[in-house]
């Protein structure tokens, strides 16, 4: 039996509370590059391990490290002086010893090759304006392991005590700080307007009925003219982040952007301007976990987890597991129980136990007006239940890259 349990959550709903802060770091923040390469490093060996293995291996890249380089961006040029170090570590399975008939057929991987052309593809397609063998030194350090196929990777059982939560429906700042850094990171604005980094951060203020957008964005410094080109600039990602604020809210929104620039010295203005469009080419170090939770955001007015989603293994580290299953099973409460306003799911594993069987499966719930908690609870318990009867879902999305992580 599953310990499910649905209790009321006895708090103002999110929407109703008088102060709510809201952060991302986006996909070019050294801290997200972190996340994003080791997840990218993950997929790929998984992907290798069930190719040459026939099924995923033990392993976690969770722990890739970021130190900065040192650049010399200037308008219309610039350049990377020294380049960024980019470190990967954690353990993965190498080799697997088979048996077959009398004899013991080993079988090996390149770790170390898949890792580091992972890592070296990820920063290819997410910063753009990075030259990865000039301005990046890749090593790998992950330690090597083997094993027996048949017994090294025990999948239907936690490897860890841990907890994963989740929570759901986004609120209108959630869903306006998400939104507008994958705007200002998508394709088609990187089209309108090149200048525009990938090292963007946005951090959204609720007070009462009216929202603060501060927005950090890197400069590609060969695609600035001058200083007129990039107030210019800063200027059209205000209007396209009120913009798009404004589909989401009728709340009051006030954007800034890049608040530290100062224009005073004409000649020499502080700006905010980089070679490659990430802060790691030039003192801004990262690593895996500092940055968004599960779900994408920093959310001090929801519960979270410290734990680092990217790179741990997606068969049996809960850790991973629980954070994703967490979110997933909230949006599905919310989408299908008219009965919940909002809700927190806190997931429980303990060590060695079944990975569908959670020490602890608790739902908090806030009910919409007219209904009661034993409406709502069984809903909610088949829900919660059903996920965790088919949690295998998670590891196929991770693996096909279905599924973000931060």
């Amino acid at each position: 039996m599953r310990n499910i349990i649905v209790d009321e959550l006895v708090q103002k709903p999110i929407e109703e509370q008088e102060i709510e802060i809201v952060e991302r770091k986006g996909i070019g923040h050294p801290d997200s590059i972190s996340d994003g390469i080791a997840e990218s490093v993950s997929r790929a060996l998984c992907n290798e391990y069930i190719d040459k293995f026939g099924d995923i291996m033990h392993h976690n890249t969770d722990e890739v490290q970021i130190t900065a380089g040192e650049s010399h961006p200037q308008f219309g040029g610039g350049e990377v002086i020294t380049p960024m170090d980019i470190l990967l570590t954690g353990r993965g399975i190498s080799e697997i010893h088979e048996k077959k008939e009398d004899k013991i057929e080993i079988k090996k991987i390149g770790l170390d090759r898949i890792a580091i052309a992972a890592a070296k593809e990820y920063l290819k397609e997410n910063i753009i304006n990075l030259d990865v063998e000039t301005c990046a030194v890749v090593e790998c350090k992950i330690g090597h392991g083997s094993g027996d196929l048949r017994d090294v990777f025990k999948r239907s059982t936690a490897n860890d005590t841990s907890f994963g939560v989740g929570y759901a429906p986004f609120s209108e700042t959630d869903k306006i700080v998400l939104s507008t850094e994958n705007l200002l990171n998508s394709k088609d604005f990187k089209k309108k307007l090149p200048q525009v980094g990938e090292d963007i951060k946005v951090m959204g203020l609720r007070e009462g009925d009216n929202i603060t957008l501060t927005v950090a964005s890197a400069m590609v410094s060969k695609y600035v003219d001058d200083l007129d080109h990039y107030i210019d600039t800063t200027d059209k990602l205000k209007e396209n982040v009120l913009k798009l604020a404004f589909e989401h809210t009728e709340r009051d929104v006030d954007v800034y952007v890049n608040t530290a620039d100062n224009y005073e010295n004409k000649e020499n203005p502080s700006v905010y301007l980089t070679v490659t469009g990430t802060s790691a080419e030039m003192g801004d170090d990262g690593s895996v976990g500092r940055g968004n939770r599960a779900n994408g955001l920093i959310t001090p007015n929801r519960p979270m987890s410290m734990e680092a989603t990217s790179g741990k293994n997606p068969i049996n580290h809960v850790g991973k597991i629980y954070n994703l299953l967490s979110n997933k099973m909230a949006d599905d409460v919310i989408e299908n129980v008219e009965e919940v306003k909002q809700i927190h799911i806190m997931l429980l594993s303990q060590i060695g136990k079944p990975i569908d069987i959670p020490k602890s499966a608790s739902a908090q719930i806030i009910l919409n007006d007219g209904y009661k908690l034993e409406d709502a609870a069984p809903k909610v318990k088949e829900i919660m239940h059903s996920w965790l009867g088919n949690i295998s879902i998670i590891t196929d999305m991770l693996v096909k890259g279905d599924l973000r992580t931060f």
